[in-house]
């Protein structure tokens, strides 16, 4: 394969997002390198994310919707995204995407739109080969978040829920660990309804620091 055959495969109408998306991928992680600053946003104990966004991010966080999440959490459990930095299994994702389809489109000579099409299994197929290939590495991120920090103690906190819970619902509740906002799974620890904007505090959690169990603050 010539350097030009390489560029007309990889910036092809079918590659070119999937390209430049690696391209930005390279880029942070340069970045990340040279500059040790880890801005790297993952779904761990403390979910650095939200799950289920509607999104408005002026706080740097996507924010979930009112309805229950557990589904969108289950799935993010199976990939081991409770776990593994978001930006770890994004990467490798988009990579193995990136080398599916551009290895297909070299052996294969695809219309666009069947080429654009393939893309979505590709997608699915990396995931879960990122899921096997990253899978050793899950003790190891068990042990520290992805910053290579100490896990936080979060008993005791106090937060604001980002999403209503009620019985066995599981929501979302934002802390801040000096001026950094962390997001938890929680629940109600006596089922009552506590609304999306209430204040919280942590009073209990699961062995696995999973799930935290807050109620209403007695400060507000």
């Amino acid at each position: 394969m010539t350097f030009q055959e390489f560029l007309n495969i990889a910036f092809s109408p079918v590659n070119t997002v999937l390209t430049v998306l690696l391209g930005l991928s390279v880029i942070y992680w340069l970045f990340t390198i040279i500059t040790g600053l880890d801005i790297d946003i993952g779904i761990h104990s403390h979910m650095d994310i939200d799950a289920d966004a509607d999104v408005d991010v002026p706080d740097g966080h996507f924010h979930p919707s009112d309805h229950d999440p557990s589904a969108w959490m289950h799935f993010l459990k199976f990939l081991n995204l409770d776990i593994v930095p978001v930006t770890y299994f994004l990467t490798l994702s988009l990579l193995v995407t990136w080398l599916g389809s551009f290895y297909l489109n070299y052996f294969f000579t695809l219309p666009t739109w069947a080429g654009i099409i393939a893309i979505f299994p590709l997608l699915i197929g990396g995931m879960l080969i990122t899921k096997v290939v990253l899978e050793p590495l899950n003790p190891f991120f068990k042990e520290i978040n992805h910053k290579g920090e100490a896990p936080y103690a979060f008993l005791g906190r106090e937060g604001r829920l980002k999403s209503s819970i009620q019985d066995d619902k599981i929501g979302m509740m934002e802390v801040f660990i000096g001026s950094d906002p962390m997001t938890l799974m929680v629940r109600s620890k006596d089922g009552s309804r506590l609304e999306h904007g209430t204040h919280v505090m942590i009073v209990d959690e699961e062995p696995d620091k999973r799930i935290y169990y807050v109620q209403r603050s007695m400060r507000y």
